[in-house]
Formats: C-alpha cells, structure tokens, sequence
C-alpha cells in the first residue's frame, strides 16, 4: 500500500481528467446502431488527443483502449461489431495512463429509452459507490467503505459481485489494497490520507454469481440478469475523500 506524495497526487489528477473526457465523450456518442468498437475508437481518439496512453490495450493481451459490457456482462466486455439497441444498458470501462500516472473509472450508460428496473439499477450502482465513500476517510478501513456497499445494494434488493473487486492505483494500474464491495466493518487494511484508490461497485438485479467465457475476459452474470458498474480513483483525506475522475 503505497501513500502517494503531492506530486503524485497532482500527475493522478491529471490522468483522472482524460478519464473523465473520455467518459464524457462515449456517453455523448452512445445511441442504438453504435458498434462497441466504434464506441472504443472514440474512447481511444480522445484519451490519446490529450497526449495520454490507454493502460488497457496491451494489458495481458488485452486488445481495446476500453473495456464494453453490454446488458448481462459485467465487466471486461471486449469491443466487437456487436451494435447496441434501444433498451440496452452499457458499461464502460476506462483506465488511462499520463506522465507515468493512472486514472481509473467507469459508468453504465442507457442505450434510447430503458426501463424503469434498468434506470433504478444503473443508479443504485451509483449511490451504492456513495454510501461507500461516507467511510473513505483516513483511521477508517477498506472493510467500512466494503460493507457500505454491500450493506446498500442488498437492502435495495440487488446482488454485489464477489468475484472481482477495486483496488489500489498509483503508477500501476493495480496496487495494493485489494477494495472488495462486499465485506465486515472494522476490517481489512487501514486507510491513510494520500492513499489513492479505485472503488467500483459491480451489481446485478439477481444472483451475484458470475463466470468468465472462453475469451478469457468477459465476465457475464450466471442467471443472465443485468448489472451495473459505477467507478471513481479516489485520493483518501483525514476528511471527505477526493474524487478524481467526477
């Protein structure tokens, strides 16, 4: 677990602002008849117009500057010329690296018009990364900031993916601590001001179990129910954590 100096902290902010254009960009792009792929080209065109190297293309093979799930997949969703439709939900996915430091964050977008079971998921996942972050203090542990999560998903009735969690973010795109969104208050690693970390709820509107297909990266949920994922990199304070990529 690595405290990131000033001048880290600044090169992080930094990346966390190309993270956040692209984001923008996708979400401005995103309409039914769209290809995933052609939604990762805008994604990589705008992350490398700001001098910036998407970390995810290359990462153990992976082949996008962005990672795209579409409807039951979770996370991981490889870039195709699978075109999305009125009614889809998709979850983006994006990592960048500038001037040696990285930027971390996702959102789950509606695809034309969805249905109000969908709209309710994409913004639990959403408040659910909230009621986490009322614990992402400094004297807290990751364990306060994982059973918020959890603690908030299950009472609004949704599953929390145990399979996959957040992590720490620095120079590397994952560092230690392991940020689970699930788990018991009081536990796991302490947080220090200047940690810097990701934190990403990942729900379903069924069972939280999930697998991962034959490609090696897409993770999809076992009963084929939808799921959305909310992320921010987040520099932890002695107050209200910094969130860098909002």
């Amino acid at each position: 677990m690595i405290v990131k100096t000033d001048k880290e902290r600044e090169g992080m902010r930094a990346a966390s602002r190309v993270v956040k254009a692209a984001l923008d960009a996708a979400e401005r792009f995103i309409k039914p008849g769209v290809t995933t792929l052609e939604i990762d080209a805008i994604v990589e065109e705008t992350i490398r117009s700001f001098g910036a190297t998407p970390s995810s293309k290359g990462f153990c093979g992976y082949p996008n500057a962005s990672c795209i799930s579409v409807n039951d997949v979770v996370i991981h969703g490889i870039p195709s010329l699978m075109t999305v439709k009125d009614g889809d939900i998709v979850s983006v996915d994006i990592t960048v690296l500038l001037n040696g430091y990285q930027g971390d964050a996702a959102r789950t977008f509606p695809v034309g018009s969805i249905s109000a079971k969908d709209a309710a998921l994409i913004a639990a996942a959403k408040d659910a990364f909230f009621a986490g972050m009322e614990y992402a203090k400094a004297g807290n542990r990751v364990g306060d900031i994982s059973s918020a999560v959890q603690l908030y998903s299950e009472l609004h009735g949704y599953g929390v993916v145990r399979a996959f969690t957040g992590h720490g973010i620095g120079h590397k795109m994952h560092e230690a601590p392991e940020v689970p969104n699930f788990g018991k208050h009081g536990t796991g690693s302490p947080l220090k001001a200047g940690l810097c970390i990701a934190v990403e709820p990942m729900i379903t509107t069924g069972d939280w179990r999930v697998h991962i297909e034959r490609d090696g990266w897409t993770v999809r949920t076992n009963d084929g129910s939808k799921a959305a994922h909310y992320e921010n990199t987040v520099i932890i304070t002695d107050g209200a954590p910094e969130i860098l990529t909002l």
